[in-house]
């Protein structure tokens, strides 16, 4: 696993997408189409800005899922991921074919059927974040670390909900979703590179605890350690409570 270590989570973003394109433009090169999995939230921000902003990648030749979304919220709620993606990423580069997690639908079908198309070929790089609780895409503390489904539905845990208020997309606690369709951390592994993006001070403890801590359940994102081919991108404030880590500042 590298670490990288940016100035501010603008550069971080920019060194994320150059990572992303490349990883992108390779796939293509070699296997004729790049098959991705792009999570959402506040901390992809500048990494979804520069990335869509990358010259050089063929959108036409690109085929995307996403980590999760809740359930029974409408595409149209400003919090809806489905919605997050067409318009930071699907919309802006006319992205070939996309998968959205419909979060309206019957929850285990949408898990089958989506899962069914994620596994027809392997994916060739994911963009994972770490939620302020540990978490990795929605598999909240303790995460299944054994189901080899694609997809699952979970219960969404109170820290986790109340991080979706402290990034303004709820008004409140009680909007939040109790519940939300995940990629499992088995799937999320089967990747063949994955970049792990992390900006924010309320990051920071989290990031100790996946990267520094034992790999255990109760630290989702922990699982990573054991994917051969993982960058993370940091910022100071993320990475300021790392103590044995080896860090690539940049």
């Amino acid at each position: 696993m590298i670490v990288r270590v940016l100035g501010d989570k603008v550069r971080l973003g920019q060194a994320a997408a150059k990572a992303g394109a490349s990883a992108i433009r390779k796939a293509i090169s070699e296997r004729g189409r790049a098959r991705i999995i792009v999570a959402t939230g506040a901390s992809q921000f500048e990494f979804l800005d520069a990335l869509v902003k990358t010259p050089g990648i063929d959108w036409s030749k690109v085929e995307m899922f996403h980590l999760d979304e809740y359930a029974g919220l409408p595409v149209t709620h400003p919090a809806s991921f489905r919605r997050y993606l067409l318009d930071r990423l699907i919309r802006p580069t006319g992205i070939a074919k996309a998968h959205l997690i419909d979060g309206e639908g019957d929850l285990p079908t949408v898990c089958r059927e989506t899962g069914r198309a994620l596994n027809e070929a392997p994916i060739d790089v994911a963009f994972v974040g770490i939620g302020e609780n540990g978490h990795l895409a929605f598999n909240d503390p303790p995460a299944d670390f054994q189901t080899q489904e694609a997809y699952l539905v979970v219960n969404l845990d109170e820290a986790c909900r109340m991080q979706q208020v402290g990034e303004g997309w709820y008004a409140s606690l009680a909007e939040v979703p109790t519940q939300a369709i995940s990629m499992s951390i088995a799937q999320i592994l089967k990747a063949r590179k994955i970049l792990c993006i992390v900006p924010d001070a309320r990051k920071a403890r989290a990031v100790r605890s996946c990267f520094e801590g034992a790999i255990t359940p109760t630290a989702p994102a922990s699982a990573l350690r054991k994917h051969g081919d993982v960058e993370v991108f940091l910022d100071p404030d993320s990475a300021a409570q790392l103590q044995r880590t080896r860090i690539v500042r940049e």
